[in-house]
């Protein structure tokens, strides 16, 4: 692996992962597409009991388990301490696995943080997961966890970043390299709406590129991001893999930065 990004714990993982919400509904596509991600080096697989996808990762990585990264989430209406611990054994049932490499609280929900982490790091010191972390939770809140008994145990924040959100560079992102935690970009293409962008489109053309694999290579720029776009086709994993040999210059910055200006305040937290 070439470029990778570590965790706290040494568990090192390819910046560049696969993302799963909304899949499955062409099943044999989605399966082709997950697999040949793993094959080009994007092992993390981001899935959660939410997205009805756990199965169709759990059949992605079967006979290739020891290589993926998987990564899933508990709703935050299942978060209590109980309900953690159930809702982490029925996607290991789903997955077919014996254990979920990373471990997240989805987002904010009405139980105690302390409830929540508590069961995580009992899973944790069972085998049943790897590492656990936060999705969706904001500066404060990230401060919060890590005020709890294991609470500097949390390996990762995922959140919303692309090129219209950029609200997480302010506070968060200094925050997050601060503490070694590496931050997880979920929707890294903004939906896809802003391939056709004049200034990406141009930047695409210097690096005989695409402007997908642009987008990609400004999320990962500062070696604490991993992205995890979805790719519904073996091609558009194809694609997104490219962005790894994409080196963005000081001009290309600049130019992105014109069009799409970094956060000079705090925003509250795009997302859920």
């Amino acid at each position: 692996m070439e470029k990778s990004i570590a965790f706290r714990s040494g568990q090192q993982v390819c910046p560049l992962g696969q993302g799963t919400y909304q899949m499955g509904r062409r099943r044999n596509e989605d399966l082709q597409a997950l697999r040949r991600g793993i094959d080009l080096g994007l092992t993390l697989i981001d899935t959660a009991e939410m997205y009805g996808t756990e199965e169709l990762v759990g059949e992605a990585v079967r006979g290739c388990r020891d290589k993926a990264f998987i990564v899933s989430k508990v709703l935050p209406g299942n978060a209590s301490y109980e309900g953690t611990k159930r809702a982490c054994e029925r996607s290991l049932r789903r997955l077919g696995t014996d254990y979920i490499d990373l471990y997240l609280l989805h987002w904010i929900g009405r139980y105690p943080f302390a409830e929540t982490v508590r069961a995580l790091v009992e899973l944790q010191q069972e085998g049943k997961i790897r590492q656990w972390g936060m999705s969706n939770l904001d500066v404060d809140d990230m401060e919060r966890i890590l005020a709890l008994p294991h609470g500097k145990d949390c390996a990762a924040n995922q959140v919303l970043y692309n090129l219209k959100e950029r609200g997480i560079e302010y506070d968060l992102m200094p925050w997050s390299e601060q503490h070694k935690m590496p931050v997880m970009a979920y929707t890294p293409l903004g939906e896809g709406r802003l391939r056709s962008h004049r200034t990406l489109e141009e930047i695409a053309r210097r690096h005989a590129a695409t402007s997908t694999q642009v987008m990609l290579a400004w999320v990962m720029r500062k070696g604490n991001v991993i992205a995890i776009p979805k790719a519904s086709s073996a091609a558009h994993v194809e694609e997104n893999a490219r962005s790894l040999d994409v080196s963005l210059t000081e001009e290309d910055l600049r130019d992105i930065d014109k069009a799409f200006p970094p956060p000079t305040r705090k925003v509250h937290l795009a997302g859920w």
